[in-house]
């Protein structure tokens, strides 16, 4: 099987991370909040999702949960979370970088870079997938992956990774739901049932549409948008190589 050393981007929300790049020194890229959410979905195929990651401190955690980024633990390669399959690699983080104009009251800017000890390792189980090169359109279909609570009311978190086909909402269906609230830096995907958007509360996780890394979890059904941030995710991996 061939295999190569490659440094890492990824960007997330919550509970896991998805790999988006491969520049000179390893970073992951992720946002604050823990509502992970995959209600409605279905359990992965196996190594169908390479670029999804877990966080780790000793735990599946949330990463904005931490001040300390050593003892920030990531875990590539996996699907069942609880079970040891032979496939994960599990490298430490050595610098967290927040967004500097990030706004905890908005949740504006919610991203942050996290630079990896050592190179991750390409092959039939990690890989990264690629920063968007065109802003997400409403009516793409996307897929949402996590090990996020598949309960819309109540808990129960899964072993195996979990993926959800969502499409992107238009901006006049998401601003029902969160009035006042979605930024330019935000979008929404999910669904419309009963009059009700489940953009409410239905989903979380990386958003990947074509291929392109589109969005990460920024609340229930909204997500940051990547492509805002191509520039500052290039700047600052430069910066810190």
């Amino acid at each position: 099987m061939h295999m190569r050393e490659t440094n890492i981007f990824t960007l997330k929300k919550g509970r896991s991370a998805p790999l988006v790049f491969h520049p000179p020194d390893a970073l992951i890229g992720v946002s604050f909040d823990d509502d992970d959410k995959i209600v409605g979905g279905y359990n992965c195929e196996e190594n169908s999702v390479p670029y999804h990651m877990s966080l780790n401190s000793g735990y599946h955690f949330c990463v904005g949960s931490l001040n300390r980024e050593y003892h920030i633990q990531v875990r590539l390669g996996e699907h069942n979370i609880e079970v040891l399959e032979g496939n994960e690699q599990f490298i430490y983080a050595v610098k967290i970088i927040h967004h500097p104009k990030y706004n905890s009251w908005t949740l504006d800017n919610d991203i942050l870079l996290i630079k990896l000890s050592t190179p991750a390792i390409i092959n039939a189980h990690v890989s990264t997938i690629s920063l968007p090169t065109t802003p997400p359109a409403a009516g793409t279909e996307c897929l949402i992956s996590g090990w996020g609570n598949t309960l819309s009311s109540g808990a129960d978190y899964p072993d195996e990774l979990q993926c959800l086909d969502a499409p992107v909402l238009s901006q006049a269906e998401y601003e029902d739901s969160y009035p006042g609230k979605i930024t330019n830096n935000m979008f929404c995907v999910g669904f419309l049932e009963g009059g009700k958007d489940s953009c409410q509360g239905d989903s979380g996780g990386p958003v990947v549409c074509n291929r392109q890394l589109q969005g990460i979890k920024n609340r229930p059904g909204v997500y940051t948008k990547v492509y805002n941030y191509v520039d500052w995710i290039k700047d600052t991996i430069a910066a810190n190589s």
